[in-house]
């Protein structure tokens, strides 16, 4: 059966049935149909969550199909659940760019999904398509500015940085130029557009706390300078009001269930290799507010979202992770090791050997922030007992825990022995994870940091206009911010051919654009862009509806 089908099969609690195992009323909630609700913001009040344990659920460098992070995310918190334990899982939101892209939707798969699948995948309550308006209108509001000559303190033209946004994978739209057609239409200039994923509206509303907050963050967010060099932000538009208006609803926590039933509140979602790539403050303060345990999660590996997610997230909101559950599979050791995507299927253990030194750096990675790594090997139907047997005594020489997870086919029964083993390392856990860097450090030594520490870099090299950069952030006073490094989520360096355990490599900073609203730089490594392109063959070829209404072709 295919993952829509098994969602199907499913028959579905009310929402203020999932609601009532949180302790929460139904006159609480504002539904959005049968199966899905907002929470308010008044769970998320920092004074008012309660000491619930947060779980954060990383992975290895993945394949391109990704190692299965959200599915045994759901998995174990049904599996908490099921042993006794009360547990939430807390989501990003899907993007309609991998939906109909190459990566599909992400919602998770198999026996452990969360559900309405259909609904969460395509436009969801609405969340993306007011982050998508609120930033369209800031470019909206800036280019009208230039049109009527209105602009504050005189905006050089050519140092405009706000693009807008799309959530769609649109390769066409990385670089353009707006205004033509004569002075009615405009002022010609260069521009662009970032996917949805990757706005600072959507970041700045991750780490806010409050529309108060919100608001204050929208108007800190740099637009361009003045022809004498002074900085002009969305406040000196008057922009971040309306801008709030926008987002009143899209700030709420989602609210659904997996398919066992378990509550699982699902908020916002930038990619972690062009942002910081987890879910909201607001949403992870709700969970530990009302749950004994919060199973999270951060995108790709944890060289890009765990590390982001400690940086940036916990760093801003004062949270610690008791435990990072890093992900791993027989298929990405051995494509890390040098086998081609096509042979995965197929037993390889020399392959699997050399592959294993990625997840060797990424549980490195964990401990040198001060946190206990559990491995959750995630099964395949082709990975053999000799296979899995040989990761687990690997684990096991380094003192790392290693569990199977079988989520996909079993949901929470198949990650039992795992929650076993993260409750053991809660157990253990006796202090806060330490930062890499300080945030009085420069820009220049956090990027440093980050590059040779977390990533195995021997050196940093930077282009002329990263260079340029460094010095405007300094100037604009933005030195104390943390860095939010873009890179690929292939390689461990910024070349995706670089398999494996790349060391002493070259990293290359190209350009550091300002996210002073979100409150961090974002360093762009090699040839990353922030709008993905449609695959050679998208999943949108398969997806479709039937004379009911029904969708078709969903993964």
């Amino acid at each position: 059966m295919s993952d829509l089908a098994i969602a199907r099969s499913v028959k579905l609690q009310p929402i203020a049935a999932i609601a009532e195992r949180l302790g929460v009323a139904a006159d609480q909630l504002e539904p959005y149909g049968r199966y899905a609700a907002k929470l308010p913001l008044a769970f998320s009040a920092p004074e008012s969550s309660r000491q619930g344990k947060l779980i954060l659920v990383s992975a290895m460098t993945p394949t391109p199909a990704g190692e299965g992070k959200t599915t045994v995310t759901i998995g174990l918190t049904d599996a908490l659940n099921r042993i006794g334990r009360q547990a939430v899982a807390v989501l990003r939101e899907p993007s309609l760019g991998p939906v109909f892209g190459l990566k599909g939707g992400a919602t998770g798969g198999g026996r452990s999904q969360v559900a309405p699948m259909d609904m969460i995948n395509l436009h969801f309550t609405g969340d993306f398509a007011a982050v998508t308006a609120a930033h369209n209108l800031l470019a909206a509001i800036v280019d009208n500015a230039l049109h009527q000559r209105r602009n504050p303190g005189g905006i050089d033209l050519t140092s405009v940085r706000w693009k807008r946004v799309l959530d769609t994978n649109d390769r066409a739209l990385r670089q353009i130029i707006v205004g033509l057609g004569g002075r009615a239409n405009g002022l010609p200039r260069e521009a662009g557009f970032d996917i949805t994923a990757a706005s600072e509206v959507m970041a700045a509303m991750c780490l806010c706390d409050s529309l108060h907050h919100l608001k204050e963050k929208l108007g800190g967010i740099f637009v361009a300078l003045t022809h004498d060099k002074q900085p002009l932000y969305a406040r000196d538009f008057k922009a971040n009001g309306a801008m709030a208006a926008l987002l009143k609803d899209a700030i709420k926590p989602n609210l659904v269930q997996t398919l066992e039933g378990s509550p699982a509140i699902i908020h916002l979602g930038p990619f972690a290799n062009i942002a910081q790539g987890t879910n909201s403050i607001i949403a992870t303060r709700t969970g530990l507010h009302l749950s004994e345990y919060v199973v999270t999660e951060a995108g790709f590996g944890f060289d890009l979202g765990g590390e982001k997610f400690l940086h940036i997230k916990c760093r801003t909101a004062g949270l610690s992770p008791a435990v990072v559950v890093v992900v791993a599979t027989v298929r990405g050791l051995k494509y890390q090791g040098g086998a081609a995507l096509e042979t995965l299927s197929t037993p390889d253990m020399a392959a699997l050997e050399r592959g294993f030194g990625n997840l060797e750096k990424h549980l490195e990675n964990v401990r040198q922030f001060g946190l206990e790594p559990v491995v959750a090997i995630n099964r395949f139907t082709s990975d053999t007992a000799e296979e899995m047997a040989w990761i687990q005594a690997r684990c096991a020489a380094l003192h790392v825990a290693a569990a199977v997870s079988e989520t996909w086919a079993h949901g929470g029964a198949g990650a039992e022995a795992l929650a076993h083993e993260v409750l053991a390392a809660v157990g253990r856990s006796t202090s806060s994870w330490q930062p890499l860097y300080d945030l009085t450090d420069s820009i220049e030594r956090k990027i440093e940091t980050v590059a040779t520490r977390v990533y195995g870099a021997g050196e940093v090299q930077w282009f002329p206009r990263a260079r340029r950069d460094l010095r405007l952030i300094a100037e604009l006073g933005l030195e104390q911010l943390p860095v939010c490094i873009a890179k690929t989520q292939k390689s461990f360096s910024d070349d995706p051919t670089q398999l494996g355990r790349p060391t002493g490599f070259t990293l290359t900073i190209r350009e550091i654009e300002i996210a002073a609203g979100a409150g961090f730089v974002i360093p762009i490594a090699g040839d990353l862009v922030r709008m993905p392109g449609l695959p050679a063959v998208p999943a949108s070829e398969r997806i479709d509806i039937d004379a009911e209404g029904n969708i078709i072709g969903l993964s």
